[in-house]
């Protein structure tokens, strides 16, 4: 399916095509190439099994070799609930299918829970590269909580032939203190063992949502997450594309500084998703954005934008699940193509 990117962005067309960041300018950036891993990675403390791995990822499906991702990620069977992910296309309560898709749609890997790989692994672990997350929120327990914590270890995912794990972090909760340290770990094991890390960088407080927005994804709240995930060695940054800025002064916490909002950044989301990747060691450790719930009519055309804000902005690539899963099979697919499609486009080029 041959995709209109420009009709798809609709009004939108010639701000996100046609921007150039001013602020932080691409000069500045560790950018995406095929050589991604010779020039960053070959120079630091990974062992050559990490290297080896992230090089099987990147070398797998349509985008192999670009320097870009596409991972497809299940995981709301345990975040979301299973019968609140699945109920729209119940195929997919069955894992083999969510394998089905990443490979059908040429997904450069498949993240999902331990229990989901582990019970294909011999079946499919050979035909595309397994992430396996790591720790997970559950839904069941009443009063709902909001908590990150370990489901798995890393032995576990050594053995069903993962190549990477990846984490998620709800910083700025009460739990995050702890969460950081029980990912750190987990990251570490992870290397000593061989395998890449990414880590879901995501924010979670309620006092970040006050009477005049919601700040959970603000551009300088999102980006210090993600400087802490690389501080913690992730590999790969995961984080929501940013809808705002101006947190910090919002709620009237922490630290900033006012260049970040008079320099660095504007409104245009491309200069947002910029400053969310300087935070990532300018780069060096690459952002891939999440592709967010799905919304029915608008999925195809608000997932090209995403993509085409994160490309533009410097990004990696795109790390979408529910857009895909929660239609029929052959659209999925579809949809999957369409976002590696904005990547394959030499047109759409850094801002």
């Amino acid at each position: 399916m041959a995709i209109d990117v420009r009709n798809l962005l609709g009004a939108e067309a010639d701000e996100l095509l046609n921007y150039t960041c001013k602020g932080v300018t691409q000069d500045l950036l560790t950018l995406p190439t095929p050589d991604y891993i010779d020039e960053v990675f070959a120079y630091s403390d990974r062992k050559p099994a990490v290297q080896r791995n992230l090089a099987q990822m990147f070398s797998n499906g349509r985008l192999a070799d670009t320097g870009y991702l596409s991972i497809f990620p299940v995981d709301q069977g345990i975040e979301h609930s299973a019968a609140a992910s699945f109920s729209k296309n119940p195929i997919y309560f069955d894992p083999a299918n969510i394998c089905r898709l990443a490979i059908e749609a040429g997904c450069s890997a498949v993240a999902t829970t331990l229990g989901g790989l582990g019970i294909l692994s011999r079946r499919f672990v050979h035909k595309i590269p397994f992430i396996v997350k790591v720790n997970h929120n559950e839904l069941l327990t009443y009063p709902t909580k909001h908590d990150q914590v370990p489901f798995s270890t890393v032995q576990q995912a050594v053995d069903l032939g993962a190549v990477g794990i990846g984490a998620t972090v709800y910083f700025g909760a009460p739990e995050s203190t702890r969460q950081i340290r029980e990912v750190s770990a987990l990251f570490a094991e992870a290397h000593r063992q061989g395998l890449f890390t990414i880590l879901w960088t995501y924010l979670r407080n309620d006092a970040f949502k006050t009477k005049d927005a919601d700040y959970h994804q603000s551009a300088d709240l999102t980006a210090q997450a993600n400087h802490i995930g690389v501080t913690i060695e992730a590999d790969i940054i995961k984080q929501k594309l940013p809808v705002n800025n101006g947190g910090y002064t919002a709620v009237n916490f922490g630290k900033t500084d006012p260049l970040v909002y008079s320099k660095y950044t504007t409104e245009n989301p491309i200069d947002l998703t910029r400053w969310q990747l300087l935070n990532c060691y300018a780069g060096k450790v690459g952002l891939i954005n999440s592709g967010g719930e799905s919304h029915g009519a608008t999925d195809l055309a608000d997932a090209v934008r995403t993509a085409v804000i994160n490309k533009r902005a410097g990004g990696m690539g795109l790390i979408a699940g529910r857009k895909a899963f929660q239609r029929p099979f052959e659209e999925g697919v579809e949809l999957l193509n369409a976002i590696q499609d904005v990547y394959l486009d030499e047109s759409i080029t850094i801002a």
